[in-house]
């Protein structure tokens, strides 16, 4: 699925504690099987292919089939937009914090 057709928003997908933690351990390795997900988490396989699922469908994740297996893999670009927006409102905040610091300051002078 390329990330011009995600079936849902990357805000929604990483909404989630479950999911960002997937995603976490997803970054620190190449690839990792269904049953090596399931093992870090206290639910069951068919919770943690829900999760899953959804960071699919918003191009987070990659699966392949090897032999019976599936294995994972994070696509990390869509958190780009992510960054984007967080870049946005950290500029904002700090040109308001400034022209407030420089507000306070001529209050005192």
């Amino acid at each position: 699925m390329s990330e011009d057709h995600q079936l849902r928003d990357v805000f929604d997908a990483i909404a989630d504690p479950t999911r960002r933690r997937l995603i976490h351990l997803l970054a620190q390795a190449e690839e990792i099987p269904l049953h090596e997900l399931t093992a870090q988490f206290q639910m069951g396989r068919t919770a943690v292919s829900k999760h899953l699922t959804i960071l699919k469908e918003a191009g987070l994740v990659h699966d392949r089939k090897v032999g019976r297996e599936t294995r994972f893999r994070l696509n990390a670009s869509p958190l780009r937009e992510i960054q984007d927006w967080v870049a946005f409102y950290s500029k904002f905040w700090s040109t308001n914090l400034l022209r407030l610091s420089q507000l306070l300051e001529e209050e005192e002078e």
